[in-house]
């Protein structure tokens, strides 16, 4: 999602673009793959094999009205899931449509793995601090194996839009290298059947019995409103314990989880929902950009590296935002940059501002590993870097409902109907709108007249020649 975000700015401003994608077709994370990393199903090894978490009966979160590129909106298709939290097939129904309608299918390489991309010798700097970059890429196989042979190409920028929801961050648990039954992270859970009649203990059914682990023994004991009410709806089934002291693999204990309190259960598996961590294992930028605390860095304004900008950049980094909006915004804004339509602060004055923004957090509570979650900070960022339509208020109210819902009843929130008049006249008039506008984009790709008419390819003013990028799952500039 990020990458075709990137792609389609920067395309917009007159640059050649190449699109790196290690799967078989377009959609990132919304590429539905049935199969898991079944030599390493807690996805210890960097990189994971499988790029996909998604699991089968995903479903959104977020409304589809505050899902949809500003001119490229996320609306219901005669045929589909109409849901306003569809499953995921949907997304990546949406994600075609968007490459259709913007004529982005010929700036993608598939199944096309990004191993290396580091500074072309010699790293010298072009003006503006610009980079030459050498991108090292492997064929991949329908089966998932890499061949053996590597390509090379050197591009001007590089635009890093891999996302962050492939490699796990795994929990550090007394007798995990010991336990003997299936553990696994929840990158590897694909659907419920193999756990049928199980008792599973997941850290964060037609399991048998599902343990879930608070985050602490009061958490246990008094758990918010959301897991009370799916604790009812499943008496005896799903059971909140806290979290997990060890795990016994071995001896007359085997299988057993003991929790902080004393309290244990033997168990056939143990699944751990611990979220996922930054990843970038083909970036070799010598130290310069770092994953420290789950905390990418540095990065001005979550985007630039001071000291490789603008020729290094990246989407998608932040978490907590409306996407593809808040993408859309970071990509227009770097396509911007590189074409010389705006520019950055000198390096000193970035890397300063990187640092106020640490103490500011540090000041405020905030942990170094929730640096990117900027969901207060989203709407100042998209109107302060880019000039994308403001969003609506219909659609934040929207939003919150959703979210209020979700903390109340996490089970049926998507189902709720309880607009207010404000939001059913945005959605009337959204639907109008919207739907016009899909249809309108769609029809004229198909008739050869794409709406990414811009097709003169131009250089960046720094740059002495003409200008490609790329996405990896990333995005590159030759």
């Amino acid at each position: 999602m990020s990458g075709l975000a990137a792609a389609r700015e920067l395309r917009r401003v007159g640059l050649a673009v190449t699109v790196m994608e290690q799967c078989s077709d377009v959609g990132g994370q919304w590429l539905y793959d049935p199969r898991t990393d079944a030599d390493d199903p807690l996805g210890a090894t960097a990189p994971v094999k499988v790029h996909s978490s998604m699991y089968a009966s995903v479903r959104l979160v977020s409304p589809r009205e505050c899902m949809g590129f500003s001119d490229f909106q996320f609306v219901p298709r005669p045929g589909r899931d109409a849901r306003r939290f569809p499953g995921h097939r949907e997304v990546y129904h949406y994600l075609n449509d968007f490459v259709a309608a913007f004529g982005l299918a010929d700036a993608v390489k598939l199944n096309t793995k990004v191993v290396r991309v580091a500074t072309a010798p010699p790293p010298q700097a072009c003006g503006g601090g610009g980079y030459k970059w050498l991108v090292r890429t492997r064929h991949v196989e329908p089966d998932g194996e890499e061949g053996v042979d590597a390509a090379e190409e050197v591009f001007d920028a590089v635009v890093v839009a891999n996302g962050h929801y492939s490699q796990p961050r795994l929990p550090s648990i007394k007798g995990m290298d010991t336990w003997r039954r299936r553990h696994l992270h929840s990158h590897s859970y694909r659907v419920p059947e193999p756990f049928r009649d199980e008792v599973v203990v997941v850290l964060c059914g037609v399991a048998k019995e599902v343990h879930l682990t608070a985050n602490s023994v009061e958490e246990a004991t008094s758990p918010p409103a959301m897991a009370t009410k799916m604790l009812a709806n499943h008496a005896g089934d799903i059971q909140l314990r806290p979290p997990v002291d060890r795990l016994c693999g071995g001896g007359d204990d085997d299988g057993t989880v003991v929790f902080a309190d004393g309290s244990s259960v033997v168990a056939d598996s143990v699944i751990y929902c611990t979220g996922y961590t930054y990843s970038f294992p083909f970036l070799d930028t010598g130290g310069v950009v770092t994953v420290d605390g789950n905390r990418v860095g540095p990065l001005y304004e979550h985007t630039f590296p001071p000291a490789m900008a603008p020729s290094l950049s990246f989407v998608g980094v932040p978490t907590r935002v409306f996407a593809p909006w808040f993408f859309e915004a970071q990509a227009r804004w770097i396509a911007l940059v590189l074409s010389g339509r705006k520019a950055l602060p000198p390096e000193e004055e970035m890397m300063r501002a990187v640092h106020e923004d640490y103490r500011a957090r540090e000041a405020a509570g905030v942990p170094v590993r929730h640096t990117h979650a900027i969901w207060q900070e989203i709407c100042e960022f998209v109107y302060r870097n880019s000039d994308l339509p403001r969003m609506e208020g219909w659609k934040m109210e929207l939003f919150m409902i959703g979210f209020v819902n979700t903390m109340e009843d996490r089970e049926t929130f998507r189902d709720r109907d309880d607009n207010t008049e404000n939001v059913r006249e945005g959605l009337r008039r959204w639907r109008r709108e919207s739907v016009a506008q899909y249809e309108a984009a769609l029809a004229a790709a198909a008739s050869g007249g794409d709406a990414a008419a811009a097709r003169v390819v131009q250089k960046p003013p720094w740059l002495p020649t003409p200008s490609q990028v790329s996405n990896s799952e990333l995005s590159s500039t030759r």
